[in-house]
């Protein structure tokens, strides 16, 4: 039976249901304290409400529905209503909860039955759930998607800008249910932080429902009612931290703290069990026998013929959007969706051709960065093409969190980021992203791409679009010349093929080697240009996938006797560090110099803040001819 199908709980639904929360009580209790850490008493708070749902919800087939546990420290008390429910096998889950390795970990994680989105940093979750809701919009599922929160993490700001997002999109498919216990580590809500949750919720067109958390016809009512309504629903219920163990009750200690095996031993005489801690203590030597299991939907995207820009005067900004909304025209309503957020910046990040040409498919966040990026993430995982863009200090630097979560849940998302590196000139430092490397380089599974020019351009967006996984694709604000071979034909243009990993030897030389990228390519051709006036012959390698050192081209630069990395980013955190182990593996006994940024940058034109920090082209010729004379 689902919440579809029968209007109110019987009374033996009920009896059962009431069963087996005293016995996932219990699990709940052993796990704890067989670990020796964890979170017991808002894990017995939320208990009902996990059996519930997990009970009546669609759990199954294409059109399931969603289940986010935002608050993903009630761990045991999600595992132990899945083991009594039949979906985890009950001895595995008490036995290895928390043990390296196991896949019961602390915080609740993808893979484990019908938990759509690993979770644990506190207010991600409904962003999440926006996420999977607008994917049913897309997609027409019809299915819903449930979301579990603690009152305390209400206090985060990400949740009211999810909340604003959910309201503005009309995604009624949303149940948020909060347990409501009024306790956090530190103590009651009220004194942490006080907050007016409800009030929250309906000021932010929210429907709010309150009810008692551990009646469990009021519990299924409530999700019945909220299924009904046109608005998203937050159904705030009223709960006890630690019910069943009187001694446990609307007692903080007990929020992440477990019972010592006194306090255990009394725990299960009150609940009526069998202490069994002795048999899973010698059970957690052995090896579980549930493995996670990670469903990737594959995407395939007609890319389209790329275009080739011959004249000059086009940013790597326009050709993006230009490649997007191609991307759009060859997709959308044609077999593949894809979908773009924008930050209240799509005239400044081109996202506007494709908002207008598919409104349905773009969603502006507004100033709300930290929703976005996860709402994107999540979007991203479930066969939707998704592209989220923003200014590299709030698509990376002020959303690292989000992109973590993103990174950790195996996302597929496309993260542009413009305005990177000293390019934004005027903006100074608060805008100046000179770290997106060194923070990008600290996710596992995200490739960093920087283009040098709109062609490149062009032929990365596809390329990204047609391959699995995590991207971040970016680009500086300013007007990039195009880049030419001998022949003064664009270098990136027909062709030309991206092949993720590999440098371009855009000049060849014999006396010094600029490895670079985006747009200090052009300006290391400036450089080398000057030299050879001075008949200094200059290599020019451009170095797009910033993380990548590709042998091949590598192998000619190492017979160059000087070589230097030319970036505006943070010289300690950019491609320097990349190239510095290179060399010192292959043994180069030539001279190294690395040229970056030393510090925030200045507030003044361009050229003005790179001649400050002694990167532009006057600067760099000075500086490489000093090097030749003291070699």
């Amino acid at each position: 039976m689902s919440f579809d199908e029968m209007e109110n709980l019987k009374e033996e639904d009920i009896k059962r249901l009431e069963e087996l929360s005293r016995l996932a009580k219990g699990d709940i209790l052993t796990m704890t304290t067989l670990a020796g850490s964890g979170h017991p008493g808002g894990s017995m708070s939320s208990l009902d409400m996990y059996l519930t749902v997990f009970s009546y919800a669609k759990l199954n087939g294409e059109l399931r529905d969603r289940v986010i546990v935002s608050h993903g420290h009630t761990s045991p008390g999600v595992y132990a209503a899945l083991a009594r429910l039949n979906y985890l096998p009950l001895d595995d889950v008490v036995a290895f909860f928390r043990k390296g390795g196991s896949p019961y970990e602390g915080h609740v994680v993808k893979g484990i039955p019908f938990i759509d989105w690993s979770t644990g940093n506190l207010g991600q979750g409904l962003s999440a759930a926006c996420g999977f809701a607008i994917e049913s919009r897309i997609k027409r599922k019809g299915n819903h998607v449930y979301v579990f929160m603690g009152d305390g993490e209400q206090q985060k700001g990400q949740i009211g800008e999810a909340r604003r997002f959910a309201f503005k999109y009309g995604l009624n498919n949303i149940t948020v249910l909060i347990d409501y216990n009024r306790l956090q580590i530190s103590g009651g809500i009220d004194t942490v932080m006080p907050q007016n949750i409800i009030e929250n919720y309906l000021s932010d067109g929210w429907y709010v429902i309150e009810i008692d958390g551990h009646n469990f016809s009021e519990i299924y009512k409530a999700i019945r009612r909220a299924r009904e309504e046109p608005k998203p629903v937050c159904i705030l219920a009223h709960t006890s931290m630690g019910k069943g163990v009187p001694f446990m009750e609307n007692r903080e200690k007990y929020h992440g703290s477990p019972l010592n095996e006194k306090e255990y031993e009394e725990a299960m005489k009150i609940l009526g069990l069998e202490n069994r801690l002795d048999v899973y203590r010698e059970m957690r030597k052995g090896v579980w026998r549930f493995t996670p299991t990670y469903n990737t939907v594959e995407i395939e995207v007609d890319t389209g013929t790329p275009f080739t820009y011959e004249k000059e005067g086009l940013d790597n900004r326009t050709a993006f959007g230009k490649t997007l909304k191609d991307l759009g025209d060859k997709n959308i309503g044609k077999g593949w969706d894809i979908c773009v957020f924008d930050c209240d910046l799509a005239s400044s990040v081109k996202t506007g051709d494709f908002a207008k040409a598919y409104p349905d498919h773009f969603f502006q966040g507004g100033i709300q960065e930290h929703n976005t990026a996860t709402v994107a993430g999540a979007l991203s995982t479930t066969g939707i093409l998704t592209f989220f863009a923003d200014f590299g200090v709030f698509g990376i630097d002020e959303t690292f969190n989000q992109a973590r979560l993103n990174d950790i849940n195996r996302t597929n998302l496309k993260l542009i980021l413009t305005h990177v590196g000293l390019d934004v000139g005027p903006d100074g430092k608060t805008h100046q992203c000179i770290d997106y490397i060194g923070l990008s380089r600290g996710l596992y599974n995200f490739k960093t791409i920087v283009p040098c020019d709109p062609n490149q351009m062009d032929r990365v967006i596809r390329y990204v679009a047609k391959t699995e996984g995590n991207f971040i694709v970016a680009m500086g604000r300013n007007r990039w010349p195009i880049i030419r071979d001998k022949n003064e034909k664009p270098f990136f243009g027909n062709g030309y093929e991206f092949v993720y990993g590999k440098m371009d030897l855009v000049r060849e030389g014999r006396d010094i080697a600029i490895i670079t990228y985006g747009g200090m390519v052009s300006r290391a051709i400036k450089i080398r240009e000057e030299l050879s006036k001075k008949g200094i012959s200059v290599a020019v390698i451009n170095m797009p996938c910033v993380f990548e050192v590709d042998e091949s081209v590598m192998e000619t630069v190492l017979l160059i006797p000087n070589i230097v990395t030319y970036e505006d980013h943070n010289i300690f955190t950019g491609i320097a560090p990349v190239i510095t182990g290179y060399l010192l593996r292959k043994g180069y006994r030539g001279i190294f110099t690395s040229y970056g940024v030393k510090r925030y940058g200045a507030s003044g034109e361009t050229e003005e803040v790179m001649s400050i920090e002694g990167l532009d082209e006057a600067s760099m010729v000075d500086s490489l001819l000093n090097i030749i004379k003291n070699k």
